[in-house]
């Protein structure tokens, strides 16, 4: 890869209302398409459906029917889009943004630059 390319920036969150802390990074995601995207939130859904309320069940099965369409339709136009659902006082949260992903500099194969050997460790006194 040696120019940026177009993607997602995909993460999980949680965060416990009842305690007012602050939310907690779960997991995050690399995707190169809208639909990579939108099926990493679905898998985690189908996942943690059977386990929800019958509240968070029923907002997590309308976003896997109407809300995962218009998610894949807004993600092209670099819209970002969260998926949200509380269950028993846990808020989980997904979050898709599009991004540019840069790559990363590669030294196999070149050499340092010169500057790199002017620097001497100094001894410590410990």
């Amino acid at each position: 890869m040696d120019k940026s390319q177009p993607g997602y920036w995909c993460e999980c969150w949680t965060e416990d209302l009842t305690k007012g802390t602050p939310p907690t990074l779960r997991g995050s995601l690399d995707a190169y398409s809208a639909s990579q995207a939108s099926r990493w939130v679905a898998v985690a859904l189908r996942t943690l459906s059977p386990a929800l309320d019958t509240y968070a069940t029923d907002k997590a099965w309308k976003w896997l029917y109407d809300g995962r369409i218009e998610t894949r339709r807004a993600l092209p136009r670099s819209e970002p889009c969260t998926v949200s659902i509380t269950h028993t006082g846990t808020r989980i949260t997904w979050t898709i943004h599009p991004v540019l992903f840069l790559p990363l500099a590669n030294r196999q194969g070149t050499e340092l630059p010169a500057c790199a050997h002017d620097f001497k460790p100094h001894p410590t006194n410990v």
